[in-house]
């Protein structure tokens, strides 16, 4: 999968560095507006907006592809932070080695939610062999469907460890620390 900038006015390196910028600091598109605009590249911030709709969740699905394997001991937890003034909880995923597995954004805190976000990360990554989380019944409960489903299907070598360990899920508190930061910005 390649990005096809054909028919944007910019080169492809522009747009690039902008949503580099955009994507790994903490910038608002009217600040990247005008650091361009000090390189005489003159550009809206409104069409840095529409560059980010197109081609960020390309990025994503091509960085997808070349990550690194993950670990097989997983820690999870959900947040809740604001985005563009909506409140929202924030599933996250991260291996023993701090390294991000997956994240999904849900209006609600249930049991559906977390096995939409279990889902998802099993999907792109393969089933773990074991699961760190926090006391939320909810995540309890998605990975006991998961793993009754997994028996069902007669895979009962496959099950998934779940454990509720307080401190072996400090690495995925600590690392919502950087994702809150940025949304405040």
């Amino acid at each position: 999968m390649t990005l096809n900038f054909s028919g944007r006015h910019f080169p492809s390196d522009i747009i690039m560095q902008a949503l580099r910028y955009y994507l790994a600091y903490k910038l608002s598109y009217r600040e990247i507006e005008e650091m361009f605009a000090e390189r005489n590249i003159h550009f809206d911030h409104s069409t840095l907006n529409r560059w980010v709709i197109k081609y960020a969740p390309l990025l994503e699905a091509i960085f997808r592809k070349k990550k690194r394997p993950i670990s097989g001991s997983w820690r999870m937890d959900e947040t809740y932070i604001k985005m563009k003034g909506q409140w929202a909880y924030y599933y996250r995923a991260v291996d023993k080695f701090s390294a991000v597995i997956d994240f999904y954004l849900s209006e609600t805190r249930d049991e559906k939610a977390a096995h939409a976000f279990f889902t998802k990360a099993i999907n792109q990554h393969g089933l773990p062999e074991k699961v760190v989380i926090d006391k939320s019944g909810a995540n309890a409960a998605a990975l006991d469907t998961v793993n009754i489903r997994l028996w069902l299907s007669g895979c009962m070598l496959f099950m998934i460890e779940v454990l509720t360990v307080k401190y072996l899920n400090n690495i995925v508190e600590q690392s919502h620390r950087k994702v809150k930061g940025k949304i405040n910005a």
